[in-house]
């Protein structure tokens, strides 16, 4: 599946920011906004610890969740990252900027990732905010595969839980093997 940038980057940077593991300084922010994209990701100590809180919100928005459930997670984010959708030019290319002109990197992240959450909802699906299913990972993701049946953050959990299932399953196991006929 194919995003445009504001939609599942932004949703993208939205999973791995719910990934944090705890508050990060601007010098570990600026990398990860440099993957999704992010023009403006100079921030301050105060933008980085409303960036975490930020974070801990979007939390609400990926895993098993009714879709009426999902759809006001994001639209309270929406509603609080307050911002208004216009055409820019800068880059010689219309296209859509979700946060008004001047504001700070924290703001603009916050909109970017409400708005990418709300694209993902409304045009892909909303079942595509989805948490990784194996036991003790948990990790947030978009899923873009092409039937949108993901259940794993990334090959590596899919192919560990799939080991463990099947030890799991030799284990229980414990019927001896037929046994050889002799005459």
């Amino acid at each position: 599946m194919h995003f445009n940038h504001y939609g599942g980057e932004a949703a993208r940077l939205a999973a791995e920011l719910v990934n944090l593991t705890a508050p990060p300084g601007p010098e570990h922010l600026e990398p990860l906004l440099a993957t999704h994209g992010v023009v403006h990701r100079a921030l301050t100590a105060a933008q980085a610890e409303a960036i975490w809180t930020w974070s801990r919100r979007l939390v609400a928005c990926f895993g098993r969740q009714d879709l009426e459930e999902r759809c006001q997670a994001v639209n309270t984010l929406l509603a609080d990252a307050s911002s208004s959708p216009r055409i820019s030019l800068h880059d010689g290319r219309p296209h859509l900027h979700y946060s008004a002109t001047g504001a700070d990197a924290a703001a603009h992240i916050r909109a970017v990732t409400a708005a990418g959450l709300a694209y993902v909802v409304c045009f892909a699906g909303a079942e595509r905010l989805g948490r990784c299913t194996r036991r003790d990972c948990g990790l947030a993701f978009v899923d873009t595969s092409r039937n949108g049946r993901r259940a794993y953050c990334s090959v590596r959990c899919a192919n560990n839980d799939a080991v463990a299932r099947h030890r799991e399953r030799r284990s229980g196991d414990s019927r001896p093997s037929t046994a050889r006929k002799t005459r």
